[in-house]
């Protein structure tokens, strides 16, 4: 199965109490899922990263063989792709952890990096998390 995954994160402050939001559909664009997450005191990256690796489990979950992920952190996004380098030691340990899970599991990820206009449902609803829990 296909499915095309959205996700965005808010902090108020950086680092600092951190929330998570994914969106997923399938490959129709019919909402499967939403949810959100608090990953408590994080940088930005880290957060983006973290949720990364919890999104591709649920999609595992789910039994995803392909995912489209969308999401509006360009360095992320880059680094998941091995178009940048990755210079934070935390971060790297991160990336390898997916990159693990991702063979592990034979799932096939694409990532694309969009504005955050076009990221409008899943940064609408982790402002929610946010406001629903502060």
């Amino acid at each position: 199965m296909k499915l095309k995954v959205y996700t965005d994160w808010w902090s108020r402050w950086n680092p600092w109490n951190a929330w998570a939001w994914i969106y997923i559909t399938d490959e129709n664009w019919k909402s499967l899922e939403k949810r959100y997450k608090n990953l408590w005191i994080k940088t930005n990256n880290e957060a983006e990263y973290i949720w990364c690796y919890l999104w591709i489990k649920r999609a595992i979950e789910l039994w995803a063989t392909e995912v489209d992920y969308f999401a509006d952190s360009k360095l992320v996004i880059e680094q998941l792709s091995w178009r940048w380098k990755i210079k934070k030691e935390e971060l790297k340990k991160l990336n390898n952890d997916i990159l693990e899970l991702i063979l592990e599991n034979n799932i096939k990820i694409k990532y694309t990096w969009i504005e955050r206009e076009l990221n409008k449902e899943a940064d609408r609803l982790s402002n929610v998390a946010m406001d629903e829990k502060n």
